[in-house]
């Protein structure tokens, strides 16, 4: 027969692994919705980048609810070493895949305003390429964290520079089209702030492995991340609401 205190420990390990469950959850969706905002700027697709704004809303909740389940959990378990790094994780993801999702929505509005103007198919492709090379360090941090994989984590962490030089190619690409045809200079500012949100989901999947190293080792990361240091473009974005 379980002792009262095996019977809460046992019980705080599912709510744990409920909560973790959770979050995978959420990371899913939120990888839905950055492939399909991308997808949406490729194809000029108006219905897809709407849906996509129309369903950021429902990210936001989960976030809120895991977070009150985080809080719930500390408050009442007390949990202590790798089981709080755990719980505190979980928040902190949960506020990283929101912000992540807010990117992808900014994406979606830009969608939007470039199916109105004229196509710029080289430059859409190879913000399509960039878009796809952050989505998949997005999956490798969510299916790291899933996995508890320390050397997948470690690989996305290794690789965040590649995301800003991407971007940084990207934007004097963007910049050499404004210069040498000003009537292009209204849909490269848009499909330059859809590669800094790109840029910012990148820096988002980085922030998720150092978590997890956080989480199950205890310590941080030893070393700057490696990164660009900046650039003309460094500081373009200030968001689209």
């Amino acid at each position: 027969m379980m002792t009262a205190n095996e019977h809460t420990l046992k019980f705080f390990g599912e709510e744990l692994q409920q909560l973790k469950a959770e979050v995978a959850r959420m990371g899913g969706l939120v990888e839905a919705q950055v492939a399909d905002s991308i997808r949406a700027v490729a194809m000029r697709d108006v219905g897809l980048a709407q849906l996509v704004v129309g369903r950021d809303q429902k990210l936001d909740q989960l976030q809120i609810d895991i977070e009150k389940k985080a809080i719930r959990m500390i408050a009442l378990r007390q949990p202590v070493a790798q089981d709080l790094r755990r719980t505190v994780a979980a928040m902190k993801l949960s506020w990283n895949l929101e912000r992540t999702g807010d990117q992808a929505k900014n994406i979606a509005k830009r969608a939007l305003v470039i199916a109105d103007a004229e196509p710029l198919t080289p430059l859409t492709r190879s913000v399509e390429r960039m878009g796809k090379l952050v989505l998949a360090r997005l999956k490798d941090a969510l299916d790291a964290y899933t996995n508890l994989d320390l050397d997948q984590a470690m690989g996305v962490w290794q690789k965040d520079q590649e995301v800003d030089e991407h971007y940084n190619s990207l934007f004097r690409e963007l910049l050499t089209y404004m210069m040498s045809d000003p009537r292009t200079i209204s849909a490269c500012a848009q499909l330059l702030f859809v590669a800094k949100n790109l840029e910012r989901i990148g820096d988002h999947a980085t922030n998720v492995a150092e978590m997890l190293y956080y989480e199950v080792t205890g310590e941080e990361i030893v070393g700057d991340r490696p990164r660009w240091n900046g650039g003309e473009g460094a500081d373009v974005d200030r968001g689209f609401a």
